[in-house]
């Protein structure tokens, strides 16, 4: 399998996303440039969290314009994965590919510490190898990670399970609920109508190597091969699964 690992200027989790797919759970990785403007071959993409552009504007308002987003799009499209993460998330929502946006965190704060999720639906291609209402640990770093959207379309998102992550723990003075930025209805992760798409502010991918004191985050990347492997779809014979 080949994951796309998309780079942007200001982009601080590219490696972390290569490290963790490559050498800890043995994908092909294919890194990609901003300023490309195909995608080459490859069955998944990862949009990494970081600053892209440096925030300007809006978290992911300039990085949505960069030339590699066009075919993001067409891939996006043709039913195939895409995961945002973190800054990535924020990406999807401003180019449209996932609905609402990523604000400032209620507390004004930036926040980088370890919360708790828990799996709200595990019959996605991001969530397949979890358990429902399982809860795991990741690293969140973020200070525009307070999901917002109209009323109807979290309704929409709770109503069709669209929601895939949400926060729950852990309880602080910060965060009453288990919330630590103030997302609207706890929410941590969504997908897009069809399913292959994903935004999650938590990072999967520093949470993939016992070494560093958890392996939570690796069923988020173990769920896409599985996912495609159950697709149909061909790969050239010489692609490692």
């Amino acid at each position: 399998m080949i994951f796309a690992v998309v780079t942007f200027p200001g982009s601080n989790c590219d490696r972390d996303c290569h490290d963790a797919l490559e050498r800890i759970l043995g994908y092909r990785v294919r890194p990609v440039f901003h300023k490309e403007n195909n995608l080459g071959l490859c069955d998944a993409v990862v949009i990494p969290g970081g600053f892209s552009y440096g925030d300007y504007l809006r978290a992911g308002a300039i990085a949505k314009l960069s030339p590699i987003m066009t075919d993001i799009r067409k891939f996006a499209e043709a039913g195939k994965p895409v995961i945002g993460i973190c800054n990535g998330f924020q990406i999807l929502c401003e180019a449209g590919l996932l609905p609402g946006a990523l604000i400032r965190n209620h507390t004004l704060k930036f926040i980088s510490r370890t919360v708790e999720l828990r799996i709200e639906n595990n019959h996605t291609a991001f969530s397949s190898e979890y358990e429902s209402g399982q809860i795991i640990q990741l690293p969140i770093a973020h200070g525009e990670g307070c999901y917002i959207a109209d009323n109807s379309t979290i309704d929409l998102l709770e109503v069709q399970k669209r929601v895939v992550f949400r926060y729950v723990g852990p309880v602080r003075f910060d965060a009453p609920n288990g919330n630590p930025n103030g997302s609207r209805n706890s929410i941590a992760g969504i997908i897009n109508e069809n399913g292959n798409v994903l935004g999650m502010m938590p990072h999967p991918e520093r949470a993939c190597d016992p070494l560093i004191g958890s392996t939570d985050g690796a069923d988020v990347f173990r769920s896409i091969i599985f996912s495609l492997l159950h697709s149909g779809v061909k790969r050239p014979a010489d692609i490692r699964v």
